[in-house]
C-alpha cells in the first residue's frame, strides 16, 4: 500500500499530534509500508498567529499537488486542518483519490478562547474539511459521539500509544523536581503540555491544596503565567528521558485541561505510575474511566480520579498506589494504535473501491 500523509503539525514541534504521528509512521515502515510524508518543513512556513514555535505553510496548494502527483499515493491520510491539509484535500477531490482524516484538535473551541466569539461559529468549516472523508479517525468514544451528533463521519477508533523503553516505572528522578520536597512539605503535583490558554492550566495553579506545582512545557502563555505565579516551578520544555524523569518524580499528575481530544501526557503519566486527577470530560474519562480503573483498557484497581472538583480529584489520585497507575498506562502501545489506523485505512480503501464499482 502506497500512502501519503499530509499534516501541518509535524517536527521540531513537540506535542501530542506530533508523537502520534511520528510514531505512527515509524511502525508503518517498519511493517514495510511505503509512506510519503507532505509536511510544514518542504515549504517556505511562517509563524502561526500566537504561537510562534508553530510554522504554517504559506500557499502550500500547488507544492502539495506537485508532490502527491509524484507520490500517486493508493490513499491520503490528512491528520489537520490547516494549509496543508486543505490542499491535500483539494488534490484528492481533483484526482479521484480517496482519503481519510484525523480529528485530533478542538480548533472550534481553541478559536473561542481566542477570539471571544462562540465556538458554534467555527464548526461549519471543520464539518466542510471532514465531509467527504471516508473515515474520521478519532481516538475516543465520547469524541466519536460528539462528532457523529454534529454529523461529522464516519468515525473510526485510532488510540495511542506509549514508548514503553521510555515510560516506565523504574528510573531516575529528576533534580529539580526531588528537591521540592526538602523545601515544601506536601505532594508534588505535576503539569506537562503546551502552555497556553485553552488548556486551563490556571485551573491547576489555582488550586488550594498542599504541597508543590510543576509545570513542564512551552507556549505562548508561559512568560505571564511565570509572573503571575512565582512559586511554581516552570521548567519549560523537556523531552526523552528527562521528560520520563519529571513523571516519575511527581505524587500526582493533574490534568485540567477541557479540551483536549485525548491526552497522550495523561498515558506516559499513568505507565510511569503517576497516578492522574482531571475533570470528567472527553480524554481523561476515556482512559480513566469513571472510577479510575479504565474504559477501553480496564484494571482491577483505580489508576487516578475524575471529578468535577478538580481539588476532590487530586485528593482521590492521591490515594492510589503506583503500581495501579503503571498497570494502567503499561495496557496502551504503538502496536496497537497502529493496528488500529491500518485497520481505518483498509476499511477506507475498501469503500472507496464498492463506491466505485456502483458507479460503474
Amino acid at each position: 500500500m502506497k500512502l501519503a500523509l499530509a499534516t501541518d503539525a509535524w517536527l521540531p514541534q513537540v506535542n501530542g499530534v506530533v508523537r502520534s504521528l511520528t510514531s505512527t509512521v515509524e511502525h508503518l515502515t517498519a511493517r514495510g509500508h511505503e509512506v510519503e510524508t507532505i509536511t510544514p518543513d518542504r515549504f517556505l512556513t511562517m509563524p502561526m498567529p500566537g504561537y510562534a514555535s508553530i510554522r504554517l505553510a504559506m500557499a502550500p496548494r500547488f507544492g502539495v499537488r506537485r508532490m502527491l502527483d509524484k507520490a500517486a499515493p493508493d490513499i491520503v491520510h490528512i491528520a489537520t486542518e490547516g494549509p496543508i491539509g486543505w490542499a491535500a484535500r483539494g488534490w484528492c477531490l481533483a484526482r479521484g483519490v480517496p482519503f481519510t482524516s484525523a480529528f485530533h484538535t478542538r480548533f472550534p473551541e481553541y478559536c473561542a478562547v481566542r477570539t471571544g466569539l462562540s465556538a458554534e461559529y467555527f464548526w461549519p468549516i471543520l464539518q466542510r474539511f471532514h465531509a467527504q472523508s471516508q473515515a474520521v479517525m478519532v481516538s475516543t468514544r465520547s469524541l466519536a459521539a460528539e462528532l457523529e451528533e454534529r454529523g461529522i463521519g464516519p468515525t473510526r477508533a485510532w488510540s495511542r500509544g506509549i514508548d514503553h523503553a521510555l515510560f516506565r516505572p523504574d528510573g531516575p528522578r529528576l533534580a529539580e523536581m526531588t528537591a521540592l520536597k526538602a523545601m515544601r512539605p506536601g505532594p508534588v503535583l505535576l503539569n506537562v503540555g503546551r502552555v497556553a490558554p485553552e488548556k486551563n492550566l490556571e485551573a491547576f495553579l489555582d488550586l488550594d491544596v498542599p504541597g508543590s506545582k510543576v509545570v513542564v512545557g512551552d507556549g505562548p502563555a508561559l512568560d505571564n503565567l511565570r509572573r503571575r505565579y512565582p512559586h511554581v516551578l516552570f521548567l519549560g520544555a523537556l523531552s526523552g528521558e528527562a521528560l520520563a524523569s519529571a513523571y516519575r518524580s511527581a505524587d500526582c499528575f493533574v490534568f485540567p485541561s477541557l479540551t483536549d481530544t485525548f491526552g497522550l501526557v495523561v498515558i506516559e503519566a499513568l505507565a510511569c505510575g503517576t497516578p492522574v486527577a482531571a475533570y470528567p470530560v472527553t480524554g481523561p474519562i476515556d482512559i480513566l474511566g469513571p472510577d479510575g480503573r479504565g474504559v477501553d483498557h480496564r484494571v482491577g484497581w483505580a489508576a487516578g480520579a475524575v471529578d468535577t472538583s478538580l481539588a476532590r480529584a487530586v485528593e482521590g489520585a492521591l490515594t492510589v498506589e503506583r503500581t495501579d497507575a503503571a498497570a494502567l498506562g503499561s495496557l496502551y502501545s504503538w502496536e496497537r494504535a497502529t493496528d488500529q489506523f491500518l485497520a481505518a485505512i483498509e476499511g477506507a480503501l475498501d469503500s472507496a473501491e464498492r463506491g466505485l464499482r456502483s458507479a460503474a
